[in-house]
């Protein structure tokens, strides 16, 4: 017999079916623009004249900016509210992108891609702060789930969507990867409008909310901000004091390698192993994230229901590296089938990592710029590693490799996430514990 709904699982059912299907869509689009060069790069590098080296430069120079005005980006969202920043986040990208359809040198490849990363910095942290102050943190690497699988769709739908779009060459005397920016583009620009219209600036804002629902969300999420927040105030340079900030940074960026560095190049890596048209490669490239969707899910609500973070963050990783290393020495369906899995596992442990670093984190300008940190950290794997690829694949002929040096990645930091999940379990175990001693001290009559 099925559980009666609680008032609090009613409450964040709400809030889940009124905000996660409009971020999720806001996500799929900035992934789409991101990552969209991927597959341009099958008609774009031969028309540029790019080397694999060259197009690995424009790929990872997106992330030098982003990697810059990320931790202001987010500081300021903290200040002028969710709403007004992510808009102008999106009406920003959305313009840069569809400039991508015009650009006919290396150089201005370069330089859109700058231009790119410094529009979009502080998207992904932003939203992972705005949920972070919706949903509790028993119910929030679920929500997390929800979040990046848009991330994964944006593969599922976007790769097989960018390969039809290639076909369109020629099409008004513009190349097919022109209408693949431009058309891929436009829905940036217009949903950063549609922002300014949907989004509550937070949850005394949101009028689908009872009075009552309202009150106990936000007393929720006081409480556990409470718990781990120190009493003295902070400034929004704290976050670089925190060794615990460092070691979460490392361990995202570990797992960056997996996410960042295969997916740029995991078009040409199948374009390579199969042999298969420009369409075929796309849909290939985009069934590995689909197995994503579904391990992020499960993964994620497994962990919610257990109340166990550690091995969900660790040992998919693990696997994860593990597979990606054999994959070199398999036969071509063997390999694929290898290839599908890392990429799920590596994806798998992305809910249950922001639901571990925001049950860490306090609320306020310290959580928004620890977030973009983690965050900016990450993305130096954005920033270095599609040169190196690019840069190995040139030299030896193949990304053997670039593999091996991702797959190394992987399984450290699987190991990492096994030993930062128990830490930062037990350091909030002891914080627990002290708050239950100062509630003894301050109310003697309390009984537990």
């Amino acid at each position: 017999m099925k559980n009666k709904p609680t008032f609090e699982s009613k409450t964040i059912s709400v809030v889940t079916k009124r905000l996660l299907p409009f971020l999720m869509l806001l996500y799929l689009i900035a992934y789409l623009d991101r990552s969209n060069i991927s597959v341009a790069a099958l008609q774009m590098n031969a028309d540029l004249g790019l080397s694999a080296k060259m197009y690995g430069i424009g790929a990872g120079l997106f992330y030098i900016t982003y990697i810059i005005f990320e931790i202001p980006s987010n500081i300021i969202l903290t200040k002028v509210g969710a709403r007004r920043w992510i808009a102008r986040i999106m009406v920003t990208w959305g313009l840069v992108a569809i400039g991508m359809a015009f650009i006919k040198t290396a150089n201005q490849l370069y330089t859109m891609r700058l231009l790119l990363g410094t529009a979009e910095a502080g998207f992904t942290p932003g939203i992972i702060y705005y949920l972070s102050q919706w949903f509790p943190s028993n119910s929030r690497a679920k929500a997390m789930s929800y979040f990046y699988i848009a991330a994964a769709l944006a593969s599922v739908i976007g790769l097989p969507l960018s390969g039809a779009l290639l076909g369109l060459d020629g099409f008004f005397n513009f190349a097919g990867w022109r209408w693949l920016y431009l058309i891929e583009g436009v829905p940036a620009l217009i949903l950063g409008f549609v922002v300014l219209k949907y989004l509550p600036s937070g949850i005394e804002k949101a009028r689908w909310l009872l009075e009552e629902q309202k009150k106990w969300l936000t007393e929720a999420i006081a409480s556990e901000t409470k718990s781990i927040t120190s009493e003295k105030s902070l400034g929004w340079y704290a976050i670089f004091k925190d060794s615990n900030v460092w070691l979460l940074s490392l361990f995202w960026l570990l797992q960056a390698f997996g996410t960042i560095g295969i997916t740029l190049f995991l078009p040409q890596i199948l374009k390579g192993i199969s042999g298969g048209s420009n369409m075929m490669v796309s849909l290939l490239s985009a069934l590995p994230f689909l197995f994503a969707c579904v391990f992020m899910y499960f993964n994620s609500k497994n962990s919610d229901f257990t109340g166990e973070r550690r091995f969900h963050l660790g040992i998919p990783l693990l696997i994860s590296g593990f597979l990606l290393i054999s994959a070199i020495y398999m036969g071509t369906t063997v390999t694929f089938v290898f290839l599908t899995a890392s990429i799920a596992l590596n994806w798998a442990v992305t809910p249950v990592f922001w639901a571990v670093t925001t049950e860490y984190l306090s609320g306020g300008p310290v959580a928004a710029g620890s977030i973009a940190l983690i965050n900016a950290m990450a993305n130096l794997a954005g920033a270095t590693l599609p040169y190196l690829i690019g840069y190995l694949r040139d030299i030896t002929g193949n990304y053997d490799y670039a593999l091996w040096i991702v797959g190394i990645a992987l399984i450290s930091g699987g190991f990492l996430g096994i030993s930062l999940g128990r830490k930062l379990s037990e350091n909030r175990s002891a914080i627990k514990i002290m708050d239950h001693n100062n509630l003894l001290i301050e109310n003697p009559e309390v009984k537990f």
